[in-house]
């Protein structure tokens, strides 16, 4: 009886310690997946780009001056979704969404509002209201990429955004014969690099014809000394920093 009875005992602990050992394994693998998210993805981002210039719009109001400008400040970013060819098993890119925007850090001066491309001819951004992202930015898979239709390349393309900072400062003067719209402009409403930084984060998530990806993106804006160079650019290449998880 004494015998059985142990035989008993040491398969209740085979098997409690074997239950165990696979809780443990669990755990391990949901936080490494929360720590490092997907690693193979069918579609990767690869880069991002931002260009920082700034540029005077001119007020309706009617002034003597020859010049009657608001100064906005604009940030143009550049998400680059290359398919994975090692890991894409003939998944195809049907959206990439850019929602739950959120200025984490407002500028001093101006006011951050996101901008989605403009879809008549002319210029690519345009400050009507109708173009502004409200609430999501949403790209359509398609044979190419346009971002005036909001469209991206099933096989891969770019999706574009911008950050503007807008109404600064207004700039009124009848003493320059020309005006160079880029960052220098801001010198000329006495505003300095510090005044005009500020932080925003984004969710973006790629969607392929099986499965979602997402992840949260923080920039800083603008790039580098803005009032001296007039243009800057910055480019991210290394997303270790970046966690995609799958979501429903």
């Amino acid at each position: 009886m004494d015998n059985e009875k142990r035989k008993q005992t040491i398969k209740f602990c085979i098997a409690i310690s074997v239950l165990v050992i696979i809780v443990l394994i669990v755990i391990s693998l949901i936080v490494k997946y929360q720590v490092e998210g997907e690693k193979n993805l069918p579609f990767k981002l690869s880069k991002i780009i931002m260009i920082s210039t700034a540029e005077g719009v001119e007020n309706n109001e009617e002034v003597s001056e020859e010049w009657n400008l608001s100064i906005y400040q604009n940030n143009d970013v550049y998400l680059y979704i290359d398919k994975d060819e090692e890991h894409n098993d003939g998944e195809i890119l049907s959206k990439v969404l850019i929602d739950n925007i959120q200025v984490t850090k407002a500028p001093e001066k101006g006011t951050v509002r996101p901008y989605m491309p403009n879809s008549s001819e002319g210029r690519l951004y345009d400050y009507s209201d109708e173009y502004l992202v409200n609430d999501k930015l949403e790209y359509n898979g398609a044979a190419k990429s346009n971002p005036k239709t909001l469209e991206i390349g099933s096989q891969g393309g770019t999706a574009y955004i911008r950050f503007s900072n807008t109404k600064i400062g207004d700039y009124t003067s009848d003493k320059d014969k020309e005006i160079v719209h880029n960052g220098t402009l801001l010198s000329k409403i006495n505003v300095k690099d510090e005044e005009i930084k500020f932080n925003v984060s984004f969710d973006l998530t790629i969607e392929t014809d099986r499965n979602k990806y997402k992840t949260t993106i923080n920039l800083e804006m603008p790039n580098g000394n803005l009032i001296e160079d007039g243009t800057t650019q910055f480019e991210k290449t290394d997303m270790s920093d970046l966690i995609f998880k799958r979501v429903n």
